[in-house]
């Protein structure tokens, strides 16, 4: 089979660089991040491709994504890892980090997967797995923006998924508990949580669901990973 194209929102850290880590000595791969330096950086480590993106700015998805069947010819798969953490009670919440957090886990996961899926309806193939949270489904006490946010990207793929009425565009995700990464670390929260997952670990699953191919078993829109360290 020859080499298939991915793209990782969200690859220069966490969750999305170790997807990225492990799809690249046999596919090509294509980072987003919204900070150039960090782009560059996972780029020349892993000898993939990156781009400079902000996924709540419609033209800067529309144009990456452009620009990466330009270059590649197609797009096999996109893990959107991405995402704005808000910590803390409501209101310990900033109006603006709450804008933040609005505009990069719900309106980017919007504009990320209306741009990939036209591509892929295009194609006529692809798959999209999109990393939602536990806390989705398992409510935690001081993260309610966070939550809020992640419970509409769930929202949203689990219609889309309803919506494709073909197993050869899947559309997936995953809830993984926490994880330590740089999710936290980015706003100054400390990663507090005793019992979980490592990046790599879960990573491993993002992986999987990418690889499978259209007449693999049908598993659009379902939630395949459920986990919260304790696997």
């Amino acid at each position: 089979m020859s080499a298939r194209t991915f793209v990782v929102d969200g690859g220069t850290s966490g969750l999305g660089y170790q997807v990225a880590r492990m799809l690249a000595p046999d596919n090509r791969v294509v980072v987003l991040g919204n900070v150039a330096q960090e782009v560059d950086a996972v780029r020349e480590e892993l000898g993939c491709d990156g781009v400079v993106c902000d996924v709540s700015q419609p033209e800067q998805v529309r144009d990456a994504l452009d620009g990466i069947v330009a270059r590649h010819g197609k797009i096999d798969g996109l893990a959107h890892c991405a995402a704005r953490w808000a910590g803390g009670h409501l209101d310990e919440l900033t109006p603006e980090m709450i804008t933040m957090a609005i505009q990069v886990n719900v309106l980017g996961t919007a504009l990320l997967l209306r741009e990939a899926l036209i591509q892929m309806h295009r194609q006529g193939y692809g798959n999209i797995v999109y990393v939602s949270a536990l806390a989705t489904e398992v409510p935690r006490p001081g993260i309610p923006i966070y939550r809020a946010t992640k419970s509409f990207g769930t929202s949203l793929v689990e219609s889309l998924a309803e919506a494709q009425g073909t197993n050869s565009i899947k559309i997936m995700e995953i809830h993984p508990g926490p994880m330590p990464t740089r999710l936290q670390e980015r706003t100054g929260d400390q990663f507090l949580d005793e019992v979980y997952a490592l990046p790599e670990q879960v990573a491993a699953e993002v992986v999987r669901l990418l690889l499978l191919s259209s007449d693999d078993l049908y598993v659009s829109g379902q939630k395949v990973l459920r986990a919260d360290g304790r696997w």
